[in-house]
């Protein structure tokens, strides 16, 4: 498994954990801050902490549950940061938009699905992409997100339920 590779039984091997782990941590991140420099960020400043904390982690093999949850907590911080900005520095910018040619790129539905997703309320947002793009266990999630599993169960249901809902099709 790729996991067992870059932690051993006495130390984590943090070579081995970026090049195994950074680009999905990346795609975590930019699935919850909605944009790929600050995903990078996000990621840089996880493994950052990682190596100034490496000798104080109790397991070597929680490593990337570790990472997972730094993830998660710094493109928290990171949302809370820009919220408070943009709620205190209300100056006439123009409006940036996305890229002209991101309307060809994705499909209408991928379109509607991902607006719907950014509709949902931080938490069933973060468990659903932890669950369906991540592809982790209610545990996993539970771990990652500091919540317990009934929660992760909770907020998964609210979300589909919200998105079947906004979406036109039938709960799973």
């Amino acid at each position: 498994m790729a996991e067992a590779s870059s932690v051993t039984e006495e130390n984590v091997d943090l070579a081995a954990l970026y090049e195994t782990h950074h680009l999905s941590m990346v795609r975590l991140a930019r699935l919850l801050v909605d944009d790929l420099a600050t995903a990078e960020d996000v990621v840089q400043d996880a493994f950052l902490g990682m190596h100034r904390r490496r000798d104080g982690l109790r397991d070597p093999g929680a490593a990337v549950g570790y990472l997972r949850r730094a993830v998660v907590n710094q493109a928290r911080s990171t949302l809370r940061r820009r919220r408070t900005v943009r709620a205190h520095l209300r100056v006439a910018e123009p409006d940036v938009g996305p890229p002209a040619d991101a309307e060809v790129l994705l499909g209408e539905e991928h379109r509607e699905v991902l607006a719907a997703v950014d509709e949902l309320p931080t938490r069933q947002r973060e468990v659903l992409v932890l669950r369906y793009w991540s592809e982790l266990s209610e545990a996993e999630i539970a771990d990652a997100l500091g919540i317990s599993r009934g929660t992760v169960k909770s907020q998964a249901s609210r979300a589909m339920a919200t998105l079947s809902n906004k979406l036109g099709g039938e709960a799973r």
